[in-house]
């Protein structure tokens, strides 16, 4: 049987992967801050496990790593999910707290959950790491100076865990997810609504969730390095 941690797993992406995982008979760990919110995603599945803990916090990232290890036998597979959207301004009206914030989830978090999986993964002799980018990890939006660095900084994470894990069969991968509906997605199509627009072009969120169960699914051998899913219509490609 196989397992994955997801953080994030509370919400959004996050938690569409963490049904549609266990689902197909994964042993899933749910990592995340809220409990209740996590409960409600387990559903009382008996292969789902509660890990309450702040992305951002050493000790706590690593503490649920061990317990899942230690109540799942092993951690197949982690999806790197955890972040967060600050408030949208010019970089000169972004708060320093704001760009902290984000930098400590978005990227320090990633960063910290890995680390934690890798001896794990590294003693089991292999594994699969899979990071949340985004389309903003390739092109901006308006006024995200905070999530769109950090994102760009995934992709380097990405390449360079790919890289490093190759002697220890740890394969990495980042997926990079357009305009999913999510509760955060709702928020920024409202208010584009608002200011008489179109609104934010999206596609299901379970889209998302099967593509990350693609790349969960590759065999040893093989390895998605980078995979863009996205709504259609979103502009992403072409001359503006």
């Amino acid at each position: 049987m196989s397992s994955i941690l997801i953080t994030g797993a509370s919400s959004g992406i996050g938690a569409a992967c963490a049904r549609l995982f266990l689902d197909a008979g994964w042993t899933v760990g749910l990592m995340a801050r809220r409990r209740e919110a996590l409960e409600e995603v387990a559903d009382g599945h008996d292969r789902a496990h509660v890990l309450v803990a702040d992305v951002a916090e050493p000790g706590q990232v690593e503490g649920a790593v061990t317990l899942f290890r230690d109540r799942a036998g092993s951690v197949d597979v982690l999806f790197n999910n955890a972040g967060v959207f600050v408030p949208t301004g010019e970089i000169d009206e972004v708060p320093v707290p704001d760009w902290d914030h984000a930098v400590r989830v978005n990227l320090t978090g990633m960063f910290l959950a890995a680390r934690a999986v890798w001896p794990v993964m590294r003693a089991q002799g292999g594994g699969r790491i899979v990071n949340n980018g985004s389309i903003s990890a390739h092109v901006p939006r308006e006024g995200a100076v905070a999530y769109t660095v950090t994102k760009h900084a995934i992709t380097g994470l990405t390449r360079q865990l790919s890289l490093d894990g190759r002697e220890h069969g740890i394969k990495c991968g980042q997926i990079d997810i357009g305009n999913a509906r999510t509760p955060m997605l709702d928020g920024l199509d409202r208010a584009s609504r608002e200011m008489g627009g179109a609104g934010v072009p999206m596609m299901e969120v379970d889209e998302a969730a099967r593509s990350v169960m693609h790349m969960a699914t590759m065999p040893p051998e093989a390895n998605v390095l980078f995979l863009t899913v996205m709504a259609n219509a979103m502009p992403y490609v072409g001359r503006g």
